[in-house]
């Protein structure tokens, strides 16, 4: 097939191209600058540069690959992008990457329409965000937690503008867990070693990781497959943070996290990160393994930060 993949730099992207390339398909991939064309050409791909919040450029370049299949990876969460994570001002850190999912989303389904693409493939997230109440493990069935009234709102008002567009327009959403693997570590590794990465209460809050590889995996596969609807695409073991956090510290050589109230935790950190660290819930991946045909070859985090983090202990430096 001819497959556009928009966003084919980021650090799924960077994935994804060349997977798709080796199994047979043509792929025109974007970039937001020139300087990045030639590691496109590096991964098999036919390289263009499109600004995803620009509807004529958009409408440009879809209409020049004349794709098959559409896979929507743009994102800004970058250091380069957006700053340093920052969980407390959710709504600045996420700023772009929230108009792409609004405004490019629109755009890139607009320029799918105008030119004949059969289907479209998107990104969404499912790491710890799921309604809650009730379990700690939420299906596809299950809605999303909207995070009323905190700096995660208008990021999760995204998602949903994602999801319900894509869907309607028969395509399929590809919720990925928190990703972890090769250049996805930093954000993660550094503040632990600080010790700037503390269990929140009783950490109780649940959350499901995915393996960089994974969801490339599964993006190929609901590429080939052209499957329709929302699927969860995450690991086999959604777990606390008071399982998780320490054992990525000690992946990472740093000393065990420390524990931080939450009435403390709220005026420095905010209130999703509380959330997120108390109350959070996680996902299944039934369906996607079921339907898909999926299954991880990382299937759980605890072996998956071991290897990832192999011999990049205190003294590691650049990126995981």
């Amino acid at each position: 097939m001819r497959v556009f993949v928009a966003g084919g730099t980021g650090v799924l992207g960077r994935r994804l191209v060349p997977r798709l390339v080796a199994r047979g398909h043509q792929v025109t991939a974007t970039t937001t600058s020139a300087a990045k064309l030639d590691l496109l050409e590096r991964l098999g791909a036919e390289g263009v540069v499109m600004d995803g919040l620009d509807p004529m450029s958009v409408g440009e370049a879809v209409a020049q690959a004349r794709p098959d299949t559409l896979v929507h990876q743009m994102t800004a969460i970058s250091v380069t992008h957006a700053g340093k994570p920052d969980m407390k001002h959710m709504d600045r850190w996420f700023a772009t990457t929230i108009r792409l999912r609004t405004e490019g989303t629109d755009h890139l389904l607009a320029a799918a329409e105008a030119t004949g693409v059969r289907h479209v493939v998107a990104q969404s997230y499912g790491g710890w965000n799921g309604l809650r109440e009730g379990g700690w493990v939420k299906t596809e069935q299950d809605p999303l937690d909207p995070y009323t009234g905190t700096a995660a709102q208008p990021g999760m008002e995204a998602i949903r503008h994602v999801e319900d567009a894509v869907v309607s327009a028969g395509g399929a959403v590809l919720r990925y867990g928190w990703f972890y693997g090769p250049d996805a570590m930093d954000d993660l590794t550094a503040p632990l070693r600080k010790r700037q990465f503390p269990v929140v209460g009783g950490g109780t809050g649940h959350c499901s990781w995915v393996h960089l590889d994974d969801a490339t995996d599964a993006t190929v596969l609901a590429v080939e497959q052209q499957v329709r609807g929302i699927f969860n695409i995450v690991d086999d073991d959604p777990a606390p943070a008071s399982e998780w956090l320490p054992h990525l510290a000690a992946c990472a050589g740093a000393k065990r996290p420390l524990r931080v109230p939450t009435w403390l935790a709220r005026p420095l950190a905010g209130e999703v990160a509380v959330r997120l660290m108390t109350e959070g819930r996680a996902f299944s991946n039934t369906k996607a393994r079921r339907e898909l045909g999926w299954e991880p070859g990382h299937p759980s985090w605890r072996r998956g930060f071991e290897e990832a983090l192999a011999g990049r202990g205190a003294g590691g430096g650049g990126r995981a």
